[in-house]
Formats: C-alpha cells, structure tokens, sequence
C-alpha cells in the first residue's frame, strides 16, 4: 500500500512538473509573440504613416468616380447615338436563334460587345485628352535592342555585387 501511494506521489509531482513547463513554455510563447506583435504594429503603423497608402486611397476614390463618370457617358450619352439607326441601344430581344429547346441570343452578345468597344473608346478619347491638356505622353516601349542590354547590365550588376560580397 505504502508503495502504491509512493508512486501516485511521484507520477502527481512529474505531472506538476510537466505542467509547470509547460506553463513556462506558454508564457515564453507569450512574450515572444507579444514583442513580435508590438513590432508587427509598429510596422504597420509606419505603413500607414507613409504617403503612398494615401495616394493609393485617393487613386482607388477617384478611379471609382471617373468609372461613373464613363458608365454615365456610355449608357446616357453613347448608346442612346447607336440606338438611332436601330431603334433601341439594347440588343438582348433581336438576334435569338431558337433550335429545339434552345435559345441563342446573339443580341445579347452584341450589346455587351457594343458597350465594351464604346467604353473603351470613350477612354481613349479621355486619356487622349488628358495627356494633350497635361503636355505628357505615355513612353513608348523599349525596343528589343533596349531590353536586352537591360537585362546584361541588371545581370553583370547582380554578378559585380555578389563578387564583391565574397
């Protein structure tokens, strides 16, 4: 009897043991992620504090906007001009083939085409428009010629700085 309570006596102080670190496990656990987090905070605050989250703001606000502006222009302005010579700017209800059960609305198609060629041709007029007000033309690609020696001088440059790191 004195033998069996002698070993519960020492499995419980194992078992307090193991509790006990793990316990200290957890609080250095703890600890480890609460510095990382006042870093990750730190971080992120210093993120936000830079100008580009707010220029990125702005761009997401006024990009929202001018979608309105050109939506507005398209369906008040554009499709009512294309409705004209066809009698509605809206296509789904001419243009259906029916075989069997089937239903094929090519008119359907159409006015989404019609929308997205006109979409895209009002932003052309825009952006063309702009860069003459703005005095700023988009820079034409590089050439062949240019990306390549792009790529040997970013590649002799990567070579130089990993030699002189040795």
């Amino acid at each position: 009897m004195l033998r069996l309570s002698a070993h519960c006596y020492i499995r419980r102080l194992s078992y307090l043991y193991l509790q006990a670190e793990f316990d200290a496990k957890r609080l250095r656990l703890w600890i480890m992620k609460s510095v990382r987090g006042t870093r990750l905070l730190k971080e992120f605050r210093d993120f936000i504090n830079k100008g580009n989250l707010l220029a990125i703001a702005v761009g997401f606000v006024i990009g929202g906007t001018f979608a309105g502006l050109v939506t507005a222009l398209v369906e008040d302005v554009i499709m009512p001009i294309v409705a004209i010579p066809f009698g509605q700017p809206n296509f789904d209800k001419a243009l259906i083939l029916h075989i069997n059960d089937a239903e094929i609305r090519f008119g359907a198609f159409l006015t989404v085409a019609v929308t997205f060629v006109s979409i895209s041709f009002v932003l052309f007029l825009m952006l063309k428009a702009y860069n003459k007000a703005t005095g700023s033309q988009a820079a034409p690609p590089p050439t062949a010629e240019v990306a390549l020696l792009t790529a040997i001088h970013e590649e002799l440059t990567t070579i130089r700085q990993q030699g002189s790191a040795k």
